[in-house]
């Protein structure tokens, strides 16, 4: 049985994540809906506005995806 470091507890990987939660994803994601409303409402080219407007919920999976990645690896280097 291999022993644990304090960097792999739980709790320290909870205290070392950003206390905003706006990394770059989120503020990829913000910027995305900004621009949406930029296009929908000022330039009135709704089509644009609409598709810009999907990016947000794509830009976050994808950072889930690649946080939970992350953190399967750190789990199978621990055991």
């Amino acid at each position: 049985m291999s022993e644990t470091t304090d960097d792999a507890t739980p709790e320290k990987q909870t205290n070392q994540l950003d206390p905003s939660g706006m990394g770059p994803a989120g503020l990829a994601a913000v910027g995305s809906v900004l621009l949406a409303l930029y296009y929908y409402y000022v330039r009135g080219e709704e089509k644009r506005g609409q598709f810009i407007g999907l990016w947000p919920a794509t830009i976050l999976g994808l950072a889930a995806y690649l946080k939970l990645g992350g953190i399967e690896r750190r789990l199978g280097d621990s055991e």
